[in-house]
């Protein structure tokens, strides 16, 4: 659905985009992240139409992003971090003036405007004037005018910035949805919100390409060589567990919380082949009840600062 390649932009002598390349499959959802300054919003200007490239290609849909300009636009909902609205007009009046600006035939006005009320869950607001709405509010209207001409392609920069936290937590599940339905790339700046909404990731840093692959494999792919972690959380007379543990083949560091109505919380730090299975043989095998167990994994935001720290060091 949306293919890049070897796209490159420069702003005089400054490069904000060199090289990149990635595709999107139909229906996915596609996180695309970045440090400040990384050439993010510059990537997606292009592919929406708004910026020129220096170098590469780009298409969406099967058309050419330079030379198909049109079509693209046909195929593309855009949300730019700063909100296109404006705030003396009612919600429907504008979805209206987006859906002839765009195009959408007369016919299909009132059904298409329909779904993106009903999608964003703005029904009870549809007729007040969109200045006088909450920040999450609006919002909501800014992602109705991206799906109301029903483009295959959602591309959202930062549609959560600003926002408190239940508005962040509304603004996601409707995204969602809408991925669902569309392709999407998605950029944030709230990294535990790409993990719970992207199947894919893709980083830049520095303009350049560092990463695309799923959050799990990006996080499995660094761990490799390191020290595993696994968190247990047992019940019992805590015995010699700690130093039973302390002499197994592989672990170099083990750490008990004191007790709290029972139970003390484990985390075992070492190299063995499978630490996991390891911790529980020895803790079932001490005679104590196991109550939970799991890997300390990196999560997307280490995986994050590891590879732009490491590009830009």
């Amino acid at each position: 659905m949306i293919e890049v390649n070897g796209l490159t932009k420069y702003y005089g002598d400054r490069a904000a985009v060199v090289d990149v390349t990635f595709s999107v499959p139909r229906g996915q959802v596609l996180g695309f992240l970045g440090p400040n300054g990384a050439g993010k919003s510059t990537t997606m200007r292009i592919l929406t139409g708004y910026l020129s490239a220096s170098g590469g290609t780009a298409s969406i849909g099967g058309f050419d992003v330079f030379e198909q300009s049109l079509e693209v636009r046909r195929r593309v909902g855009y949300l730019p971090e700063l909100a296109p609205l404006y705030g003396e007009m009612r919600v429907d009046g504008y979805l209206t003036l987006m859906c002839r600006l765009r195009g959408v035939p007369p016919s299909r006005r009132a059904e298409r405007i329909g779904y993106a009320i009903e999608a964003c869950g703005l029904a009870d607001r549809r007729h007040e004037i969109i200045g006088r709405l909450s920040k999450g509010l609006r919002q909501r209207v800014a992602l109705a005018q991206a799906v109301v001409h029903d483009p295959e392609v959602l591309i959202l920069d930062e549609p959560t910035a600003g926002l408190d936290p239940a508005q962040t937590r509304e603004t996601r599940a409707l995204i969602g949805e809408l991925g669902r339905q569309h392709t999407v790339i998605l950029s944030s700046h709230i990294l535990p919100e790409v993990s719970a909404t992207c199947e894919r990731v893709v980083i830049i840093n520095q303009g350049r390409l560092v990463a695309d692959d799923t959050p799990r494999n990006l996080s499995r792919r660094l761990s490799q060589g390191r020290a595993q972690q696994v968190e247990a959380v047992i019940r019992g007379s805590a015995g010699d567990i700690e130093q039973r543990l302390r002499l197994l083949p592989g672990v170099e560091q083990v750490q008990m919380s004191e007790p709290d109505d029972g139970e003390r919380q484990l985390v075992v730090t070492g190299h063995a082949g499978d630490l996991e299975d390891t911790v529980a043989k020895t803790v079932i095998g001490a005679g104590l009840g196991l109550r939970e167990l799991r890997s300390r994994a990196l999560s997307l935001e280490d995986v994050f600062l590891e590879l732009t720290m490491e590009e830009a060091s």
